[in-house]
């Protein structure tokens, strides 16, 4: 996708140092400490935890400069998980959140997916209100997937329901 100053890429292996960099920064700004062990993996082997199991990255730029970036991990033949989603600090407010999740949305129908689940939390206003206005509703969350701590919503977006991306 290019919109003129936003383009949208799939990650290569040169986009990991920000795609960690990103996350780590946006993390501890939002719950004070470090990722949580369950993110490691993620973080620094995304071609091994994401792309081989039939998953995608998405990187957003921003002026031709990396600004955000978003991962799509396989849960099953049919759901995958929209996780470490995270637009640079100042590059907020100008769209990028959204453009990002439409295109993972329309990754994700690329790949055979027939809903995305993601995990929040409550105090981040802004997503939620992004993540609904896409059309993810909430559903009760499994204990166990990450730590209360930092998410405590599960939202499903149903692709066959889709029809707005």
């Amino acid at each position: 996708m290019n919109a003129g100053t936003i383009t949208i890429v799939d990650y290569e292996s040169a986009h990991q140092r920000y795609f960690e960099q990103l996350y780590r920064s946006w993390f501890t700004k939002h719950f004070g400490q470090a990722p949580e062990a369950v993110d490691e993996f993620i973080l620094t082997q995304p071609e091994t935890a994401v792309l081989e199991k039939g998953g995608a990255i998405l990187m957003i730029l921003y002026k031709d400069s990396l600004a955000g970036a978003v991962a799509l991990k396989k849960e099953d033949d049919y759901s995958f998980e929209l996780t470490k989603m995270a637009i640079g600090e100042e590059y907020r407010g100008k769209g990028l959140g959204e453009a990002l999740s439409r295109a993972a949305i329309s990754k994700a129908v690329a790949l055979g997916a027939k809903r995305i689940v993601l995990y929040t939390h409550n105090s981040l206003k802004a997503a939620i209100n992004l993540y609904r206005k896409l059309g993810f509703e909430e559903i009760p969350l499994e204990t166990g997937h990450y730590s209360s701590f930092r998410c405590d919503i599960k939202m499903e977006l149903s692709l066959d329901k889709l029809n707005h991306v």
